[in-house]
């Protein structure tokens, strides 16, 4: 066992619950990841986290370039380096570039070049900057957010920085920094 870590991963060849077990694998591409082995100490907790976060992944209508984005700044403002591996990747993927992901590890410093970022994802990173550090969210922010991308997506990518804090605090209180580190 891990010394930083009083509560054990399952190994990766878990394979009970079954159902449970083979959703999860399912979703993420036939692997465990140390997350979900985590998450599976508790069935009934994995089975919603699941269910739950395959819907914010795959079926919200706000763009995934945005959802990344919020994944990513709220991952680094919340030293959850686990999270980050996962999303920049994707993020990438979703048409953001290697500079501005990389750029996304000066989140929290003064000299943040967020010239580098259009103004829609500049709202993305003040809206996740704010629900992670100040938890209250500015009206005007909010308006533009509205404005630009309706209701729906508003709440949708509100939706998405309130889960991944929930995600990189679940991992940063379990020690999980990285899927490759010592387990």
């Amino acid at each position: 066992m891990n010394e930083t870590r009083p509560i054990p991963l399952l190994p990766a060849d878990t394979a009970q619950p079954a159902d449970l077990v083979a959703a999860i694998r399912q979703r993420r591409g036939g692997e465990l990841l140390k997350i979900d082995r985590m998450l599976l100490h508790s069935p009934a907790l994995a089975e919603g986290w699941n269910i739950y976060l395959g819907k914010v992944r795959t079926d919200l209508s706000v763009s995934a370039r945005h959802k990344e984005l919020a994944m990513c700044v709220v991952a680094l403002l919340n030293g959850a380096d686990y999270e980050f591996e996962h999303h920049a990747p994707l993020y990438i993927s979703e048409g953001a570039t290697a500079e501005q992901a990389q750029a996304l590890a000066e989140i929290d410093q003064p000299n943040f070049p967020i010239g580098l970022f259009p103004e829609e994802d500049q709202d993305v990173i003040a809206l996740s900057r704010a629900m992670t550090r100040d938890i209250l969210v500015p009206g005007s922010l909010k308006r533009r957010l509205v404005k630009r991308h309706g209701v729906q997506q508003t709440i949708e990518i509100i939706a998405v920085v309130a889960t991944y804090n929930m995600v990189s605090r679940f991992l940063v209180a379990l020690d999980i920094q990285t899927e490759h580190d010592e387990e």
